[in-house]
C-alpha cells in the first residue's frame, strides 16, 4: 500500500457501523461509510426529518448521549477527511478484486444510478429485519410490524391510528408500546406470547445484565402508569375489518403453545403493531461466501469472517441490540486498523468491549430462548391466508406443495408456488413458508442483495469488455 493510508468500506451506519468507522478512522484508516439512509443512525437512532422541526427528538430514544457522541464523532471525522459518509447508497453487491474489494451501490430513492467504492477491506454492519408470521387478516391496512410502527414514530412523528394493540413476542414490543402511548395513542393491549415462568427459568443469565433488566422494568412501569393492559401467554389469531383494521381477536396459549379453546377475546383497534423477533441481514455476506452459523454471520474474536479482508459486526452476526452492536463495532474497527497496517492487534486494547460483548451475547441468547414465537402458530393460519404478498400465494398452496407434491424445503416450495419470487425475494415470507412447510429456515444465497436495473448490469458488462484485461483499479 506504500505511504497511502489503507481503505476500509463500512456498509451500514447504525450503531455497529458508526462505532467501527470511528475506531478505524482514529487509527489511520481511510473510511468510507455507506448507508441507504439519508442520515446516520440506523433504525435504533432514526431521527425525524429536519423539516418536521421536532422540538424534543430525544424523547423517542434512550441512550441519547451515546448517539450524540457518535454523531459528533462522525461529524468531526468527516470534517477532518478521515471518514467519507455516503448517504442514500443502497449496496447491492460486494465484489472481490485483485487489489481488494469493489462495493457496488445504487444511488437515491429511485435506485437507478450506479456508484462504486474501492477498498482494501470491508466491514459488514448491515443490521437486521423483522420476522413476519402471517395470520388471517394480517394484510389489512392498519396492520404493520412493530419495527414499522417504531420507524414511523421516530422518522415522521406519525402514528397509524388512534387505538393500537401491540402484539407478538420479544423486547421490541415494550418500547413500541411505550412510544405509541407517549405519542397519544390509546394502547388497548400489549399481547406477549412468552410465558413469564420461562423468564424465571433463565433468571441467572438475565440477572447478569441488570441494566437491561432495569430498562425493561422502566418500560413496563410506564405502561402500567398509563393503564395499558398486558396479556401474557396470549397471541393474535385474527385481524378483522373490511378495507381497514377494525378489531383483533386474541387468545390464551396453553403450556404447549396452542390456542386454548374458548379463550378468544375481541379487542377493538385501528392499528396492530406485531413482531416476532428479528433476522440478520446476511445477503452481502452470503454473496461473498462468508460462513453462517444458522442465520448469523460467523465471526471470530476480532469480528473477522472466514473470508479474508471481510469483517462483520452488529445484528448481522446475531440479534443483540444497540449496546452489543457498539461493542462489536468498536472491536471490529480496531482489528481492521491493526490488520491493514500489517500488525497483529492486541486484544487487551478492547478488553472492556469484549467483556460487554460476552455478557450481552449470553443475555440475548437467554432472551431469545424465552421469546420464541408460539410453537404451533401455523395451526391458526387458514388455507385462505395469503402468505407471500408479492405473488399472492396462500397457505393452502404451500401446504399442497408439501403434502401432495413432496416439497421438503423452501427452495422447492418457491419453485412450485412462486412464494418468495417477488420484489422482496422472500425476506418477508420466507420464515412463514419454512414454518408452514415444516422445514428449517435456511439462508438463500442470492447473487445480489437487492433488485438491480438491467441497465446498470449491462453498463458494467460493457465497461468490463472495453477494459479487456486491465485491472479494475485502473478505471
Amino acid at each position: 500500500m506504500g505511504s497511502e493510508r489503507p481503505r476500509l468500506a463500512v456498509i451500514g451506519a447504525g450503531p455497529a457501523g458508526l462505532a467501527a468507522a470511528l475506531a478505524a478512522a482514529s487509527r489511520g484508516v481511510r473510511v468510507t461509510l455507506l448507508d441507504a439512509g439519508a442520515e446516520a443512525g440506523g433504525q435504533f437512532y432514526r431521527q425525524p426529518a429536519a423539516g418536521l422541526d421536532a422540538r424534543r427528538p430525544k424523547a423517542l430514544h434512550h441512550q441519547w448521549r451515546t448517539w450524540e457522541r457518535l454523531r459528533d464523532g462522525l461529524r468531526t471525522s468527516v470534517e477532518a477527511g478521515s471518514v467519507r459518509h455516503l448517504t442514500d447508497h443502497h449496496v447491492w453487491f460486494v465484489e472481490r478484486a485483485a487489489d481488494g474489494f469493489v462495493v457496488h451501490a445504487l444511488l437515491g430513492p429511485e435506485q437507478e444510478q450506479p456508484a462504486e467504492v474501492r477498498a482494501d477491506a470491508v466491514l459488514l454492519a448491515t443490521g437486521a429485519y423483522e420476522k413476519v408470521l402471517p395470520f388471517p387478516g394480517w394484510t389489512l391496512s392498519g396492520v404493520l410490524t412493530a419495527g414499522g410502527a417504531q420507524a414511523m414514530l421516530k422518522g415522521s412523528l406519525a402514528v397509524s391510528g388512534r387505538t393500537a394493540v401491540v402484539a407478538g413476542t420479544g423486547p421490541l414490543l415494550l418500547p413500541v408500546a411505550t412510544g405509541l402511548a407517549a405519542a397519544g395513542v390509546t394502547v388497548a393491549a400489549l399481547v406477549e406470547s412468552a410465558d413469564p415462568k420461562a423468564f424465571v427459568r433463565r433468571s441467572r443469565a438475565l440477572a447478569a445484565e441488570p441494566a437491561k433488566v432495569a430498562e425493561g422494568a422502566l418500560y413496563a412501569a410506564q405502561l402500567l402508569r398509563r393503564g395499558v393492559r398486558t396479556l401474557v401467554r396470549h397471541t393474535v389469531v385474527e385481524a378483522h375489518g373490511t378495507e381497514r383494521l377494525e378489531a383483533v381477536t386474541v387468545a390464551a396459549l396453553d403450556a404447549d403453545g396452542r390456542v386454548g379453546p374458548g379463550t378468544e377475546r375481541r379487542i377493538a383497534c385501528d392499528t396492530l403493531a406485531v413482531g416476532h423477533g428479528m433476522l440478520p441481514h446476511t445477503d452481502l455476506a452470503e454473496a461473498l461466501g462468508c460462513r453462517l452459523d444458522g442465520t448469523d454471520v460467523h465471526v471470530d474474536d476480532e469480528q473477522r469472517t472466514d473470508v479474508p479482508g471481510v469483517w462483520a459486526a452488529g445484528e448481522t452476526t446475531g440479534i443483540g441490540g444497540a449496546a452489543l452492536s457498539l461493542a462489536e463495532g468498536h472491536i471490529a474497527g480496531r482489528s481492521v486498523a491493526a490488520r491493514l497496517h500489517g500488525t497483529a492487534p492486541d486484544p487487551r486494547a478492547w478488553a472492556a468491549a469484549a467483556r460487554t460483548r460476552t455478557r450481552l451475547r449470553a443475555f440475548f441468547a437467554a432472551l431469545d430462548a424465552v421469546c420464541a414465537p408460539p410453537a404451533h402458530w401455523t395451526e391458526q393460519v387458514t388455507d385462505e391466508t395469503v402468505v407471500c404478498r408479492c405473488e399472492e400465494v396462500t397457505a393452502g398452496a404451500i401446504r399442497e406443495a408439501v403434502d401432495e407434491l413432496g416439497a421438503g424445503d423452501t427452495r422447492t416450495v418457491k419453485l412450485l408456488t412462486r412464494a418468495g419470487m417477488g420484489w422482496c425475494q422472500g425476506r418477508v415470507c420466507e420464515p412463514a413458508v419454512a414454518g408452514l412447510a415444516g422445514c428449517e429456515l435456511t439462508p438463500s444465497r442470492r447473487p445480489f442483495a437487492r433488485p438491480v436495473p438491467l441497465g446498470v448490469l449491462a453498463a458494467g458488462f460493457e465497461e468490463d469488455r472495453d477494459l479487456g484485461d486491465r485491472p479494475r483499479s485502473d478505471r
